[in-house]
């Protein structure tokens, strides 16, 4: 199986786009405490007013859901009580690799954004999550945590957590259950985790990425942020490539930038394509034509059904199979789910069985109306939104490789390569 290696290191930069990595780029190793203060100075004492340069900057939120920052940060901080600070480092989609290469390179820029953001919600402590099976990357975490401790440049104590690793253990409420106690599985809401979080306080949990950003604006303010990027999604982001390209890796761009200039950007791709998915595994598979001219924002994407999503662009070459490479990811993904409601216990390993038997060649004559009925009914049916995803990836994937399901149900299996990188679907069994 000719599967392409995931991405582990960073890309240069493109012109104009570097902050959150510029330390990396410049210096190329990651920074202990000194070298990040004496490149960004102190983090500000700016309290509370640091929502409202939240709010003005239009941060919106890196982890996926791209919900408006600022606005969140308000939820937590007008309960009127002490509230927590999650900071969420778990990364469980499978593409993606910008927030580990984050905190690896840049550990005290989101350790300081998270120590603000505490700061301006009347936060008595600082969570940061992570993998536990990361160890070196837990290992490198600790040592800046004591880094900070022995400094005395904290006001608020950062605790580190190893975390069970899987698709939805970095689901807000997931973590927040775990940290409380509980399993690392989704609950329903509401309540929401900025309502009744941690311990039973108002919690903000932030992906790694989005606190990075906070660190910064709370440094040079939301003008400054909203030079780079569009309207709806100012400053910069994080881009995993991979797939088909001759560079993969991780990519600090401009919101706005298309999916062309990104794939051009790394010195084109070495083959033909036929499609990209944008978002990662519950995303968005659109034909290569049409996705080259989007802008990789919300609004840019959002004419074509899709977004942004973990930041993920993959490109599928002309020669694979786009059916059995999505038969593949759903299986991963109805193996991955929290097992606890009927969408997941039934309904995803009911669409992956279809679409393999699809991909495979196996099909019987009802099997595309079913299939297409049983992804209509996912979306919106379980605890979390993991059917969610899994649904839009099935259904893009019989738009954009409708040529292919005819093929398939009247020729039988292609026998193409698979050419992904995707995780081997074993069920989750390790949630405490």
């Amino acid at each position: 199986m000719n599967q392409a290696p995931a991405p582990t290191h960073l890309l240069p930069p493109t012109t104009g786009t570097s902050r959150l990595l510029e330390a990396w780029h410049t210096e190329s190793h990651p920074a202990d405490l000194t070298e990040h203060l004496n490149r960004h100075g102190p983090p500000p004492r700016i309290g509370a007013s640091l929502i409202e340069v939240v709010e003005q900057a239009g941060l919106t939120g890196r982890g996926g859901a791209g919900f408006p920052t600022g606005r969140k940060m308000r939820s937590v901080a007008g309960r009127g009580r002490r509230a927590v600070v999650v900071a969420n480092g778990m990364e469980s989609e499978p593409a993606s690799r910008k927030d580990r290469l984050l905190l690896g390179v840049a550990p005290h820029l989101v350790l300081d954004g998270a120590l603000l953001a505490a700061q301006a919600v009347g936060a008595h402590q600082v969570h940061l999550c992570v993998p536990r099976t990361s160890t070196e990357q837990l290992r490198e975490l600790a040592a800046a945590v004591d880094e900070r401790r022995m400094a005395a440049i904290d006001p608020l104590p950062v605790i580190l957590h190893a975390a069970p690793h899987g698709y939805v253990t970095s689901e807000s409420t997931a973590l927040v259950h775990w940290l409380n106690g509980g399993p690392a599985r989704p609950l329903s809401t509401p309540p929401r985790t900025s309502e009744k979080g941690v311990r039973g306080r108002p919690t903000l949990v932030q992906n790694v990425e989005t606190l990075a950003h906070i660190a910064l604006i709370a440094r040079h303010g939301p003008d400054w942020f909203r030079q780079a990027g569009t309207a709806d999604m100012p400053g910069t982001t994080l881009v995993t490539m991979t797939g088909t390209v001759r560079s993969p890796g991780v990519l600090e761009i401009e919101p706005g930038t298309t999916v062309g200039q990104l794939l051009q950007g790394l010195g084109g791709v070495p083959e033909p394509l036929q499609a990209v998915l944008l978002g990662g595994f519950a995303g968005t598979w659109l034909p290569v034509d049409q996705a080259l001219g989007l802008g990789f924002s919300r609004s840019g994407l959002a004419s074509a059904g899709a977004t942004p999503g973990a930041g993920v662009v993959i490109a599928l070459p002309h020669d694979a199979c786009g059916l059995a490479e999505t038969a593949r990811m759903l299986t991963y993904l109805a193996a991955n789910g929290a097992q606890q409601c009927g969408p997941c216990l039934f309904g995803l390993p009911a669409v992956a069985a279809d679409f393999t038997a699809l991909a495979d060649g196996h099909a019987d004559a009802d099997l595309l109306s079913r299939l297409r009925r049983r992804v209509g009914l996912l979306p919106g049916r379980g605890a979390c939104s993991h059917p969610d995803g899994a649904a839009r990836l099935a259904a893009s994937a019989l738009t954009t490789f409708a040529d292919d399901v005819e093929q398939h149900l009247h020729r039988g299996h292609c026998e193409r390569p698979s050419v992904l990188s995707v995780p081997r679907a074993t069920r989750m069994n390790e949630w405490r």
